[in-house]
């Protein structure tokens, strides 16, 4: 169900971009012969006007179709067709649908943000390293439990939000500075390959806590007194950590521990307590039988109530930090600093889709949706022929000329920008398929 759900969530911010060409194609007086729901033979549809409005076989996106929109094409040079406008005009058409997709992904995270806003509380903190993993990078360079990252490449006190991020953005090795015992160093992190798609493969584990959301009933848990909203602050007197891969710490310590009662550390109402529990071998959800103490454990959340002109404000502020980010991967990918092999293609984001409406239902599809979104619109403002940016460059140099490019010039130009894409578009959708068989 949420993998047909994901066709539809990438179906559909494609076809909000072509709205945007379609509806500023028509302010200006555009013959748009036809727009189509997906791609492909028609299956049905309507004229209104000169236009078809159709829905067709491939439900992926949809396209819109401009009188005299090809250069090489035959044109009657009627008033209506797209050659014929102003250049800004066009211009104007071609920003549209990255425009109504940046549009879009403020309006949905507006929307998501006045209806919850919450997300897990250690990205906001300060980033103090709470655990190193065994044999990973950032054991190799030296980090220790307790090390606060003051500086990460030319990042500075950054929040566990800005170190996820920037080592997912950065390739190769990075300065790292700390602070340890109060002094400062400075180490070399050697970030892996696949550090975009698994951030925490470096081995820096934050200080995080986890809380209670469930007890079930007739459980070890329920039978030791524990509730809903209890934070477990640790097993054993060790600390729980935020394990790689999202598995459950707290069950991986009682199947580590085989059975034996522990003591849990738990804060209730501003008061810190030990209970004692003895988990119990029973029937697990994902199959199998494991230790269990009836539980249902997520990592503690930050929560805030916001209005709509807030959350708007918000939505804002993130979006636009998310085109920053979006921008420095592609100056990175550009000049070699980072690789294609965490770019997510169609099949990528379908599966990604899937996971977050399993995860987290429609809040994470909508969330989903609307970095989909910004990303169709930032991408497609790139200034490379075949894409909007591309046409938009061109239009600004014939400007400039005061004349029109030769046909020989734009068909060069287009053919160039459709290998390139074509190229990018093979490593990406390849690196998609090897990670599904790889996973």
């Amino acid at each position: 169900m949420w993998i047909l759900a994901g066709i539809v969530v990438l179906g559909l911010m494609v076809l909000v971009h072509e709205f945007g060409h379609f509806l500023v194609a028509r302010l200006f007086a555009v013959r748009v012969d036809v727009f189509s729901i997906g791609f492909g033979p028609r299956l049905f549809g309507r004229r209104g006007g000169a236009t078809d409005y159709r829905v067709s076989a491939l439900p992926l996106g949809g396209y819109v179709k401009m009188a005299g929109d090809d250069p090489s094409g035959e044109r009657a040079g009627a008033p209506d067709e797209f050659l014929s406008k102003p250049r800004w005009q066009r211009a104007l058409i071609a920003l549209a649908g990255p425009t109504t997709n940046i549009v879009m992904a403020v309006l949905l995270l507006t929307g998501l943000y006045t209806y919850r806003y919450e997300r897990p509380a250690f990205l906001d903190q300060p980033a103090v390293i709470g655990a190193v993993t065994p044999d990973s990078p950032a054991a190799g360079a030296g980090l220790q439990p307790g090390d606060r990252i003051v500086r990460l490449g030319s990042l500075r006190a950054p929040t566990w939000e800005d170190v996820l991020v920037e080592s997912a953005l950065s390739g190769g090795s990075v300065p790292v500075e700390i602070e340890r015992g109060g002094t400062r160093l400075t180490l070399e992190l050697v970030l892996p390959e696949n550090v975009q798609e698994e951030p925490w493969q470096v081995g820096w584990v934050p200080e995080s806590q986890f809380v209670i959301r469930t007890v079930l009933p007739d459980t070890p848990a329920a039978r030791a007194g524990f509730r809903a909203g209890d934070v477990v602050l640790a097993v054993n007197g060790e600390p729980l950590r935020i394990l790689p891969g999202g598995e459950n710490p707290l069950s991986a310590k009682l199947q580590q521990l085989g059975g034996q009662p522990v003591t849990l550390t738990i804060e209730r109402d501003a008061v810190r307590q030990d209970v004692v529990v003895t988990p119990e071998y029973a029937d697990h959800p994902d199959g199998g039988q494991r230790w269990v103490m009836g539980v249902e454990l997520v990592g503690r959340t930050a929560r805030k109530e916001l209005g709509v002109v807030q959350a708007f404000w918000v939505s804002l502020e993130d979006n636009w930090q998310s085109s920053g980010r979006m921008l420095g991967l592609v100056g990175r990918l550009f000049t070699g600093r980072a690789s294609l092999r965490g770019v997510q293609g169609p099949v990528g984001i379908v599966r990604f889709s899937g996971q977050a409406g399993e995860a987290g239902g429609v809040p994470a599809v909508v969330g989903l949706m609307s970095l989909i979104s910004l990303s169709l619109g930032i991408l497609n403002l790139l200034p490379i022929p075949v894409l909007d940016g591309g046409h938009i460059a061109m239009l600004a140099v014939e400007g400039g000329l005061r004349r029109d490019l030769s046909l020989r010039v734009k068909e060069r130009l287009l053919q160039a920008g459709v290998v390139f894409l074509l190229l990018v578009f093979a490593v990406v959708m390849y690196n998609d398929i090897a990670r599904i068989f790889t996973n």
